[in-house]
């Protein structure tokens, strides 16, 4: 996996001025931006894993990268369902603590405490399985392939290098884009796009270098 490459590859392109500074436009359309911005990145994920010459794709296709978008969020709400249903439950419990009952107020804080412990272990796992949902998705051109878990859990226990990879990487993509807060608007512009290109482009190699690695009848092991 080439690290450094997800860094670079953009100023390959001899459009990657126009077409980082319209993603970076684009960034700034309130909600529908962020669903156009992530159909784009998950065009790039598609061209990194065909080996296409020209991974930075440009807006023609606006309408599609909307739609893919959407289907993208949709996958991540779905992944942090659960988290979401568990803390909306605990906020359920709060009016308890207005008859000022320490015990239960004692109970409360108890289980906030073992909750945020779970919701960022989960969170770790997801930063993970994401990656690997959103490859399989642009792949295969399938909705469902973001959900045939047998498979996420084979390309992550295959790959794990790979994939802890796509994680330092989008964390080191998502510093140069707060640097663009640091340099105003015009720096925006540049830096929040250019983060979900580098981002998409690991994704893209971790499930590139997946396919030919894992067996998918490979059996999962019991939690037991």
């Amino acid at each position: 996996m080439d690290f450094g490459k997800a860094f670079s590859y953009v100023f390959e392109d001899e459009e990657w001025l126009k077409k980082i500074g319209l993603a970076g436009v684009i960034t700034l359309i309130p909600i529908i931006g962020q669903f156009v911005i992530a159909g784009w990145g998950l065009e790039i994920v598609r061209r990194v894993i065909e080996d296409d010459p020209e991974p930075l794709p440009d807006f023609v296709e606006f309408g599609d990268f909307l739609v893919k978008g959407l289907l993208v969020f949709l996958v991540g709400f779905v992944f942090f369902l659960p988290v979401i249903l568990v803390q909306g439950c605990n906020a359920a419990f709060i009016p308890l603590l207005e008859r000022g009952d320490a015990t239960v107020e004692t109970a409360f804080g108890i289980l906030t405490s073992c909750i945020v412990c779970l919701t960022v272990l989960y969170s770790i796992v997801m930063a993970f399985f994401l990656p690997a949902a959103v490859g399989n998705y642009a792949a295969k051109g399938e909705l469902s392939a973001a959900f045939k878990f047998r498979e996420l859990f084979q390309l992550v226990k295959k790959n794990f290098g790979p994939y802890l990879l796509v994680v330092l990487g989008s964390w080191v993509a998502g510093l140069i884009a707060g640097l663009g807060v640091i340099a105003c608007v015009i720096g925006v512009l540049f830096t929040s796009a250019y983060s979900y290109a580098v981002t998409a482009h690991l994704i893209g190699q971790a499930y590139e270098r997946d396919t030919g690695a894992v067996d998918m009848n490979e059996p999962i092991p019991d939690a037991g």
